[in-house]
């Protein structure tokens, strides 16, 4: 040292302590002379400068633990000044590098501890200082918190692991014969980069696979090796020695606690927490990451153990689970008189992560964005994604922002895990100066706002909406479905139409296999709903056929408790599920077979609103993009997304909200969207595995031929219905039948084609848990079911100008493209145009049409004497759709506007304007063509057939029959 260096010793300036509350001013100045000396006995002279001091105030009065550490070590706060690390914002790596660096050379267990215990308080000083100087933000110092534990664990794993396997040989997998690596998870605000100054660190060890050692004499299983290294582990992390500690370590986080063995192979920990894990282990791994060790084995360990966290369904079971651990907490935190807790206490930082968490245990399965781990992060989503009111949520992110703040400087003021508000008046000081208050009861004052603000949001989002209201309906509602046989009074005075119906439906469903057969919290749950579900029931037009339909449906669910709960915790889901099935049967079994829809009840500002065709693309291109490469998954994403949205249009159907060509539209709109991505799906894995399909085309250029598919009939027509299948065909541009796939697994173009027709097929028919997409017909194609699957266009056009029947070219009226090539479907249009306009003799098309009507009728009418088969009875739905087909195909070569649309509608109009039809006979078969379907529609939706009694639509039935024989039976 510099003499001139030991005569500046004694020219350290006073301090000014004005700037501080009297009460933290002579700590102060007693801390600053005790620095003096040390400082002086070290020779260290600290460059100061009049703003670091007066920083240093304020610092040292919010923190004895940094003033402390100071004085006894002047050397490392003048290493922090003079490096520039006080003022630097660090690199996520530094920790590691320097921690690497400065172990390089460590010999012993207790050199690694002391190294260790210096380096963690040289940086938890500079963190505390940065924090209090408002030199940093909450995100930064929780961050650096979470990478110094981090950094800490790993390198003593790292130095511990290579000590241990020189001295205990290798442990590698007994099934992979690898070597094998310890996985650290770093557990709670760890692992999601969140941690506070002076807190624990929870971690769970595993390792791969169990096996054994190699490399000496007596070989240790891994389960022993993986023991002991994590025994060493938290000895190294969590000892005090005279250097202090470097982080406390709990482990009773992991597999069965303190009961558990330390360290537990993936397979183990896969069968613990499918056999054994519980609602608040699931809480507890949201936030999970790995923080040490092999890092590539544990993103598999994550793969095994998102299942068990986040439920493919909506779980609001959830609410009911986090609402019981918050009440236990409470319990504890009133009998241990923590009210003033800011983690614990009512309002605190525990309800604002417990409210964002709730949403990611219930839609986190469903909804891959919710999961992540921080939950400011948390918060912002639910925001975006309107799960939660953007003003509640901005709130809370500012009550949790000034809630860890204090935390973290509470627990700054000597280093101590504690979050409740300090008692002694030094200490209250403290705080309030470090979160920037010139007084205590000023910084209370805005603490307890901030508290209670989170607390009624708690409240509002945990509290049991359904309670006050079974409350008040139980005196009447809880009797009669614990006791239905002496139900049936109560149930009439209540409005029901038939109590002695409703009674034996409440026995049915007590007494069946699916109420028998539950658990203890199933049983609590239906006990819970059924009375509220019976006063929502009364309210309708026609109780116990309503009450008949939900009951068939909870029958369908009960099993899966989780859509129980949802409908207990939300009156909305509730109402709209009475509302929805007193309207229709349909919806009711569709809701039984589809129970994953009861989510789409919890918003009725989207329930009966269905999406535009743009909408329908983002929606489902966002849920695709969630699930990845999985091809699993993408299929029920398919699925889900069609339920989800023919139940908006089925909603809104029966509320009367749309017509019935709007909904034909939506229908059609819908199978689009989903022909669309399955297509895209199916090349995509077919492009991955043989490449992309080559041609030579005549100029001797290489091209890539295009594939389309032609939607005919009810999808054709732009006719779709419920529960309508799809007459599907598939073409492809690969004139030549020739080439090769350019992938190194290439294969013959025709078979690349054929693969991706099937493929389609399979995407959508294949039975999932999940269910079917539709129904596909492929045989409209060229020949039948002896064609091949997927023509060329060539060959379509071909067999289309000289083998295709006359109800072939019937079906190509209805015929057009839905997703493909835009080249190719230009070429499908002409080829299309040209079949149909040829110029036919109209007494032998008259002829044709009549024999293929005759046999139609005769295989699928369902009318007995007295009845009228909407589709299929002389004047009903097929004899429109004929005559049509027939006008289409006699004019078109005349009148080439004919092969503009391909809906009966639109057609039956331009023949009028073509002069064709009259437009009173037109209008007249619109006008009986939507009553039938309106008829057909309706019953549907009832779950009613389509056949009727004769004396409806008599007008309509003679006056259809009449132009029938004016056009199909008279001869010219």
């Amino acid at each position: 040292m510099k003499k001139n260096d030991s005569q500046m010793m004694f020219e350290l300036p006073a301090i000014g302590v004005d700037s501080v509350p009297e009460v933290l001013r002579a700590g102060l100045e007693d801390s600053w002379h005790n620095f003096v000396v040390t400082a002086k006995e070290a020779g260290v002279a600290p460059p100061l400068n009049r703003d670091l001091l007066n920083v240093l105030c304020k610092v040292w009065a919010c923190s004895e633990f940094v003033a402390r550490a100071c004085v006894r070590n002047p050397e490392m706060w003048a290493g922090l000044v003079r490096s520039g690390d006080l003022m630097a914002d660090y690199h996520p790596q530094r920790y590691l590098r320097e921690l690497r660096a400065s172990l390089a050379d460590i010999k012993t267990e207790d050199a690694l501890g002391v190294v260790l215990r210096q380096f963690r308080r040289r940086e938890m000083v500079r963190i505390a200082w940065r924090d209090i100087a408002a030199w940093a933000d909450l995100d930064e110092t929780l961050k650096d918190l979470s990478r110094l534990a981090s950094a800490c664990t790993e390198m003593a794993l790292e130095c511990l692991h290579q000590r241990q396997s020189k001295e205990l040989g290798v442990p590698y997998g007994e099934q992979s014969g690898q070597p094998q690596s310890m996985v650290v998870l770093g557990m709670g605000k760890l692992g999601a980069d969140e941690l506070n100054f002076s807190s624990d660190i929870d971690l769970i060890f595993a390792y791969p696979e169990d096996g054994e050692t190699r490399g000496v004499r007596l070989p240790l299983s891994n389960e022993e090796y993986f023991t002991r290294l994590g025994r060493s582990l938290i000895a190294a992390l969590n000892n005090q020695t005279e250097d202090g500690y470097v982080f406390r370590v709990d482990m009773r986080l992991r597999p069965f606690g303190d009961a558990g063995p330390l360290a537990v192979s993936f397979d183990a920990m896969e069968n613990y927490y499918q056999v054994h894990g519980r609602e608040w282990e699931r809480y507890a791994l949201i936030k999970a990451a790995i923080i040490a060790g092999d890092r590539k084995a544990g993103e598999g360990l994550f793969d095994i153990l998102r299942p068990f966290v986040y439920r493919r369904y909506l779980d609001y079971g959830a609410f009911e689970s986090l609402r019981e651990m918050k009440a236990m907490i409470a319990r504890e935190v009133k009998r241990k008189g923590m009210v003033d807790n800011v983690k614990l206490g009512p309002g605190g930082i525990r309800e604002v992560e417990f409210t964002g968490q709730a949403y990611q245990l219930i839609r986190g399965g469903r909804d891959r964005d919710l999961q992540v781990r921080p939950i400011l992060k948390v918060l912002q989503l639910l925001a975006e994604k309107d799960y939660m009111p953007e003003y509640v949520v901005k709130a809370l992110t500012t009550a949790y922002i000034f809630l860890r703040r204090a935390e973290n400087r509470l627990q700054a003021i000597a280093d101590q895990q504690t979050h409740s508000l300090p008692s002694n008046e030094a200490d209250r000081q403290r705080l309030a100066l470090a979160m920037n208050y010139k007084s205590w009861p000023t910084f209370e004052k805005d603490l307890r706002r901030h508290m209670a603000v989170v607390h009624d949001h708690f409240e509002q989002v945990f509290a049991a909406p359904q309670r006050e209201q079974a409350a008040e309906q139980g005196s009447v509602y809880d009797d009669v479905w614990c006791y239905p046989a002496g139900g049936a009074e109560v149930l009439q005075q209540q409005g029901y139409d038939q109590p002695e119906e409703a009674v034996r439906l409440l026995e049915r469903l007590r007494e069946g296999f699916a109420y028998r057969a539950m658990r203890a919290q199933g049983r609590e749950r239906l006990d819970r709903l059924m009375p509220l579900l019976l006063g929502a029931v009364a309210a309708v037009e026609q109780p116990t056929e309503t009450l008949d339909r939900v009951v068939g449906l909870i029958e369908g669910i009960a099993r899966r408790t989780a859509y129980l709960a949802l409908l207990v915790e939300n009156p909305m889901a509730l109402s709209q599920l009475v509302r929805l099935c007193a309207a229709s049967s349909w919806i009711a079994v569709y809701l039984a077979r589809h129970p994953i829809l009861l989510d789409e009840l919890l918003d009725a500002r989207s329930l009966y609103v269905p999406l535009a065709r743009a909408d329908l693309e983002m929606e489902l291109k966002s849920s695709l993009a969630q699930v990845g490469d999985d091809f699993e998954q993408q299929v029920d994403v398919l699925r889900h997304f069609k339920q989800a949205n023919v139940l908006r249009v089925a909603a809104a159907d029966v509320m009367g909200a749309f017509p019935l060509m709007v909904v034909s539209d939506h229908l059609t709109e819908i199978a689009e969207v989903v022909l669309e991505q399955a297509v895209n799906l199916a090349h995509d894995y077919l492009l991955a595995k043989h490449g992309s399909p080559l041609c030579m085309g005549e100029d001797g250029r290489q091209y890539v031929p295009g594939f389309l598919v032609i939607a005919y009939g009810k999808l054709g027509g732009i006719e779709l219905s419920y529960g309508s299948d799809l007459d599907l065909v598939f073409l492809h541009g690969n004139y030549a039948c020739g080439g090769q796939t350019d992938g190194e697994s290439g294969t013959d173009n025709v078979v690349f084609f054929v693969r991706l027709g099937q493929r389609v097929i399979h995407i959508i028919t294949a039975l999932t848990p999940a269910g079917v997409l539709y129904e596909v017909d492929s045989r409209l194609r060229p020949n039948g079911d002896a064609g091949i699957l997927v023509a060329d266009m060539n060959t379509f056009a071909v067999y289309q100008a000289e083998n295709a029947w006359t109800w072939e070219h019937q079906a190509l009226v209805r015929a057009r493209v839905v997703t493909g090539d835009a080249k190719l479907a230009k070429r499908f249009d002409i080829i299309r145009a040209k079949a149909l306009g040829v110029k036919r003799d109209s007494q032998q098309l008259q002829h044709d049409v009549r024999e293929m009507r005759q046999k139609m009728r005769n295989s699928l009418s369902k009318a007995k004497v007295g009845e009228f088969d909407l589709k299929q009875s002389e004047g009903g739905i097929a004899d429109i759709e004929f005559m049509v087909q027939y006008a289409v195909l006699r004019w078109s070569h005349d009148h080439p506007r004919l092969l503009t649309w391909t809906d009966n509608v639109r057609l039956l109009g331009t023949l009028a304007e073509e002069g064709l039809f009259t437009q009173e006979d037109a209008d007249l078969l619109a006008d009986a063509y939507r009553a039938y379907r309106a008829a057909v529609h309706r019953a549907a939706l009832q779950g009613l057939g389509v056949v009727v009694a004769e004396t409806e639509f008599v007008d309509f039935r003679q006056a259809v029959k009449r132009l029938w024989h004016d056009l199909l039976e008279k001869v010219e």
